[in-house]
């Protein structure tokens, strides 16, 4: 009997990990579209970065790396998971406002916006000819 309540204990933890939750710390960067925050992988959502095989993501990856060297990040996960990274929405303080770190990257064109999971939210961010310029995923 104890064994049975055990196990329903560790399964109702672990479904309450998978539901929305938020992390904050600090960063490091896999690449342009994903970030480990205080232990956490973070699949940025809605957003398509070239991989890390190709000098655009490369160029990408490291700009990531300046734009959170030292920050705090703060990201609103959906409960959702792709391969072992989380997917979730992501900020950093800028001069006292908290900004969307996808709708950074985008606008500066090292990424572009993937509507089918961004409902095309970063879209407007996209500068003249990224699309020309970055290859898109082909789930996007």
């Amino acid at each position: 009997m104890f064994r049975l309540i055990l196990a329903c204990f560790v399964l109702a933890l672990s479904m309450e990990t998978a539901y929305a939750r938020q992390v904050s710390g600090s960063a490091k960067v896999r690449d342009a579209d994903t970030i480990v925050v205080s232990g956490t992988p973070v699949r940025l959502n809605g957003i398509d970065a070239p991989e890390n095989s190709t000098l655009a993501g490369r160029d990408a990856t490291n700009f990531m790396r300046r734009l959170l060297r030292g920050e705090t990040v703060v990201c609103s996960l959906n409960g959702e998971k792709t391969y072992d990274r989380w997917v979730g929405v992501c900020y950093i303080d800028v001069d006292g406002d908290w900004r969307d770190i996808g709708a950074i990257v985008v606008g500066n064109g090292h990424a572009l916006d993937c509507r089918r999971y961004s409902d095309g939210r970063y879209r407007s961010f996209e500068p003249s000819g990224a699309r020309q310029r970055l290859r898109q995923a082909t789930y996007c």
